[in-house]
């Protein structure tokens, strides 16, 4: 894995937790907007926005670089969508780049001829 693949899947493990953690906010804030008198949605709401926006340039930019195949992709974006979604995408996310560290450093000293 070359380092602007590894950066491209770093900045979207680094986004998909903060992604998920807002998203979850905006939920609690759409509830409180209907049971009480707090509203905090337009700001939830901008919040999340732009994180989801980042979130699916990232994800394009990681897909782009990384040659997923489409179900793998897919995975990915149905993930920023779900609402504990994000946190199981940058722990399988972590996982996949630590295997390619593994994979690269295996190939660099001969090991395995991948």
């Amino acid at each position: 894995m070359d380092i602007k693949t590894a950066s491209s899947l770093h900045r979207l493990r680094l986004v998909s937790s903060p992604e998920a953690v807002s998203f979850l906010l905006l939920l609690v804030c759409s509830v409180l907007k209907r049971t009480t008198e707090f509203n905090a949605v337009p700001v939830m709401g901008a919040i999340h926005g732009v994180l989801f926006i980042l979130y699916v340039l990232f994800w394009l930019d990681a897909w782009n670089r990384t040659k997923w195949n489409l179900k793998t992709a897919a995975l990915y974006f149905v993930l920023s969508v779900l609402p504990f979604g994000g946190f199981f995408a940058e722990r399988k996310l972590k996982r996949e780049a630590e295997a390619a560290v593994i994979a690269s450093r295996a190939r660099k000293e001969g090991a395995v001829n991948a």
